[in-house]
Order: structure tokens, then sequence, then C-alpha cells
């Protein structure tokens, strides 16, 4: 499909078009994400979201895994090692940002937040930093032994993890009602019905589905754009990472804006649990059956970086309560991280 485009997407306006395209299902995605997560309340509207697009993610990794191409090996550990760095950094960052010049203070639930940040702290350093310091294998890979406890591991911790978020201490994910001054009146409107919930899960799969496709589309023209000007290979990876990441990004800009920044956290760290805890599972299932090759150890500069965010991360989250500046210190850190990936 990819290869029909091709010659296509050699062109500005084609180009300009699929960004267009790819604008318009975000938006609609988030619109059908946030009905379901009306329906719902929370934290399964933001779960629905965060599992959706990385399921997605996931398939889309395999697809270019299956296929072969140059640096397959890779795809894997740069998706997900920069969707971590875009959730600690980026959206947490933008959103305790754009909601302190708002509502100068927000505050949320740190009891779960908390709980979130050591599951993901723990996720990445078995996937990401584990392959590094082994020394059963040869350079940054695990032996197909260690591959499968690690997928084994990740699979446990995220069941784990969304059971304490959904069972046994849901409160820890709801926002504190009644310490906030709730901007956003949405949250008062009348739930949408059961047929109405069904379609919008149906039409959020659909406009997934398009994000995901549009993004591969456009992978050959950024894939372009970063040989062309000389630059890394892994920018390939931080750019689909970023489209894909759209959907949640926006929707937790959005209840940052509306003083829900327990949503957004909610959203943000959701997503970067299970980028690891869906996809490594996967991932190392598929390269163990099909033996194929892959690579999940991080460089050394990535590994500071990796745990800089979780140390920030942690202090952000300590206390319940942001402000603007703590925002500005995680935008910062996500400004380096693509400095450093365009100069390692």
């Amino acid at each position: 499909m990819i290869e029909f485009f091709t010659p296509l997407l050699s062109t500005t306006w084609f180009i300009s078009l699929l960004a267009i395209a790819l604008i318009g299902a975000v938006l609609a995605a988030v619109h059908y994400a946030e009905l379901i997560a009306h329906k719902t309340g929370e934290p399964y509207g933001t779960l629905v979201l965060a599992i959706s697009v990385t399921i997605i993610e996931t398939s889309l990794i395999i697809s270019m895994m299956i296929a072969g191409q140059e640096g397959s090996e890779f795809i894997a550990r740069d998706a997900v090692f920069a969707t971590v760095m875009i959730v600690l950094n980026g959206i947490i960052g933008l959103c305790i940002f754009v909601g302190g010049l708002k509502h100068y203070e927000m505050i949320f639930r740190n009891e779960g937040t908390n709980s979130a940040l050591a599951v993901l702290a723990a996720l990445a350093t078995f996937t990401l930093v584990m392959p590094i310091v082994t020394v059963s294998s040869p350079g940054p890979n695990f032996t197909q032994s260690q591959l499968a406890f690690a997928g084994i591991a990740s699979l446990a911790l995220y069941i784990a993890f969304i059971f304490f978020q959904t069972v046994s201490h849901r409160d820890y994910y709801l926002p504190k009602i009644d310490d906030l001054i709730i901007a956003d009146e949405s949250i008062h409107a009348e739930k949408p019905s059961n047929l109405r919930t069904a379609v919008s899960c149906a039409l959020l799969l659909v406009c997934l589905v398009l994000v995901v496709g549009l993004a591969k589309a456009l992978s050959p023209a950024i894939e372009a754009g970063v040989k062309a000007a000389d630059a890394p290979k892994t920018i390939v990876g931080i750019a689909i990472a970023l489209l894909v990441l759209l959907p949640e990004g926006y929707a937790a800009v959005r209840a940052a804006m509306g003083n829900r920044l327990q949503s957004s956290l909610n959203l943000a760290l959701g997503s970067g649990l299970a980028s690891i805890g869906l996809t490594i599972p996967t991932v190392a299932v598929i390269a163990i059956l099909l033996d194929l090759p892959l690579s999940l150890g991080i460089s050394s500069l990535n590994m500071v970086l990796l745990y800089l965010s979780l140390f920030i991360g942690a202090l952000t989250l300590a206390i319940g309560r942001t402000t603007l500046l703590q925002g500005v210190v995680h935008i910062i850190i996500f400004i380096g991280y693509l400095f450093l990936s365009l100069v390692p």
C-alpha cells in the first residue's frame, strides 16, 4: 500500500493533504474518546484511548519488523523509548504548562500517579536498560530466554497495574472534584446513550486506524527528510511516535486546560505503561516465533535522559500539586531529548 503512494509522496501537495487528513482523524478520535470517557467515567475512559492507540501502534511495529526493512531490529526500541520520553516530558510538561498559565495551580491524586510512575520505571528498566548490562549475549540484546522473561514480566506488571487502577484502588485515579473549580461544563452534561457509546467505540477504532495508517503513509516523506538533512535514523521513530500519540496528547492538553489534570496524567502515564506493557510482550513473542532480530537496549546517553526524566517526574508528582515552573522543566528536558537525538 505504501509503495502505491510512494511516487505521490514526492509532491508537496499530497504530503499536505495527508497531514490535513491526519489532523482531522486525530480530532475525531479525541471527540469519540471523550464521549466514551464521559459514559464510563474515570479511569476507564482514558484507559480506552491509551490501550486502543497502543494496540494499533504495536501492529504497525510488527508489520515493519516482519517486512525486514533496514534497521527493523531497532524499530520497537526506538518507538517505545520515544513514547516514554514524549509522555514523561512532552505531554505531561505541556499539560502542566498550559494548565498553569490558565489556572495558576492544579491538583491531582499523587497516590495513583506515583504508583503509575513506579510501574513505568520498572518496565523501562526491564526492557530498555537490562539488555545493556546483561552479559549472556553480545551488544544491547537479550537472549531468547531473557527476552521471554522481559515480555512476561512486562505483561504481568501491566496487568497488575490495570487491576490496581480499575478495581482495587480506582479512587486513586479519580479527580478531587470537591477541591476543584471545574471550568469545563461538559463534565456535567448528560451521559450518552448505550447506542451512541457503542457507535463511538466503533468510530474511535476507525479513527485510530486512520491515524496510524496516515502516519505510516507519511513515514517515507519523513525518512526522506531525515536522510536529506543527514540526521540520525532514530529521528524517524520519534516522528512516527509523535504522530501516533497525537490523539492522546491533544486529549490530555484539552483536559488540562479544563482544570482536569488528573485525566491528563491518567492519559499520559497510561499511554507510557501500555506502550511497554503491551508492545514488548507482543514483539517478544513474534521475534521468538519467527526468529526475527530484535535489539531493545538504549544508548548510555538515552539511559541518562530516561533516568533524569523519571527522577524529575517523581519530584513533580510527589506532592499532588503543579505549577507552571514544573511544566517548563519537563518541556526543557523534552527539547534537550530532541536536540540530543539530532546531535548525539
